[in-house]
């Protein structure tokens, strides 16, 4: 079903009123009234009037020719506006080096279809859909190899890590005379340092005495002084 809308002599320019219109080309009835509900140009309310209009003509025609008819199932299939007359008006509109400009102001027809038709695919669509018959036709790629089982992991595990068996156990703890022997040599090397700590220490007393009686003989000089 399809139905046809039209208004003419409408003030505006059909440039101002192309804007509006050209949101609701191909959209849905009701969308297209909520789009121009909410449009703030002074061009959407005539334009809502029309599509109104061509919605009810469509609902006519229907019932006219017994044809059931969903108004929810409309969408606009054309939408245009046409350039009208200008208005008799003579006014000029100053400009730049004192000349001036006439002022035109045009009226516009708008011109609106809506159908019930199913909607012709878009490219998008048309696209997605030959994605989609590839992807069926192609083969399918055989499913990736399971991944090898936990037990094989332990057991690749259990081979790389050394297992400390008795005779290395046996090799690694020391034999009696071996802790022994260096327990000795443990002894002799800190006697050793106790003795050269107490040579040291004992040298650099001797030393620094007689440098501290000639500091004390001078401060007490000075005291007298």
């Amino acid at each position: 079903m399809e139905a046809i809308a039209k208004t003419k002599y409408l003030k505006g320019s059909p440039r101002k009123t192309r804007l509006v219109i050209d949101m609701i080309r191909g959209v849905d009835v009701s969308r297209a009234l909520a789009i121009l509900k909410f449009t703030d140009k002074r061009a959407a309310d005539p334009i809502e009037k029309t599509l109104r209009s061509a919605i009810a003509n469509a609902t006519y025609q229907a019932e006219q020719q017994n044809i059931a008819v969903d108004p929810d199932d409309l969408w606009v299939r054309k939408c245009f506006v046409d350039m009208g007359p200008t208005k008799h008006r003579r006014r000029m509109r100053p400009a730049p080096q004192g000349r001036a400009y006439r002022e035109q102001r045009h009226y516009c027809h708008i011109t609106i279809e809506v159908t019930s038709e199913e909607k012709p695919k878009t490219e998008k669509e048309l696209k997605g859909e030959a994605a989609k018959a590839r992807r069926a036709a192609e083969p399918k790629k055989p499913a990736k190899k399971a991944a090898a089982p936990k037990a094989e992991k332990k057991a690749k595990a259990e081979k790389v890590e050394e297992v400390e068996t008795p005779a290395m156990v046996e090799a690694a703890e020391p034999t009696p005379t071996e802790t022994v022997e260096s327990v000795d040599a443990k002894g002799d090397a800190e006697v050793a340092d106790a003795k050269n700590v107490e040579t040291q220490t004992t040298k650099a007393l001797n030393e620094t005495q007689p440098a501290d009686e000639k500091q004390q003989d001078i401060n007490e000089e000075l005291e007298r002084q």
